[in-house]
């Protein structure tokens, strides 16, 4: 919960936590496909600590930007809806047990690449998201009104705008590909 903490330094932490997760995740599936690693244990927890890291993002982000600060909105789209948690944490959800419904009929379902776009798009909002918020605070803090913040700022706004959107449509798209590409397990045939 550090990303809710009042403090620069606790949100700080909480974006550099992020990134080691992030990194560490792309690190394991490296190290697991170079060394042909791969297990179907593997395949089922990958995906499953991905899902735990995004709900330990997207309810503090829901929580911050529902606070009423101006330094806690979420750029160009201030609080967080209802909507965006339940297409963003209800897909997560949703494909998880249908992985796990697919892992009863001898099926396990890897990430495919459009779920791994959709971890991608997702990570760059939490990533800048994360970074923004503390770096806010010390902008109001030490009255940083110069054009080189107001700069980085926009820009920082429109990163985390456009990835969201980006992600909630991967999101969206990914859920389809999935069921389409695993149509099989639910006893659809072509």
């Amino acid at each position: 919960m550090l990303a809710v903490a009042p403090g620069t330094g606790a949100r700080f932490g909480a974006f550099a936590l992020f990134v080691l997760a992030a990194l560490s995740d792309v690190w394991d599936g490296y190290l697991a496909r170079r060394y042909d690693l791969i297990t179907d244990v593997g395949k089922l927890l990958d995906p499953f600590a991905d899902k735990l890291l995004l709900v330990v993002t997207f309810v503090p982000f829901y929580i911050i930007s529902h606070r009423g600060s101006e330094v806690d909105l979420i750029p160009g789209l201030g609080a967080m809806p209802m909507w965006v948690m339940i297409v963003i944490l209800g897909r997560e959800l949703f494909i998880t047990l249908f992985r796990q419904y697919a892992v009863q009929r001898g099926v396990v379902i890897a990430a495919g690449k459009s779920g791994k776009h959709k971890a991608l798009f997702q990570s760059l909002f939490v990533g800048g998201l994360l970074l923004l918020y503390p770096l806010r605070l010390v902008a109001e803090s030490r009255g940083w009104e110069g054009i080189e913040w107001r700069v980085w700022s926009q820009f920082n706004g429109a990163w985390v705008l456009i990835t969201l959107a980006v992600a909630i449509v991967l999101t969206v798209y990914s859920m389809f590909d999935y069921l389409w590409s695993y149509r099989s397990v639910v006893g659809i045939r072509d």
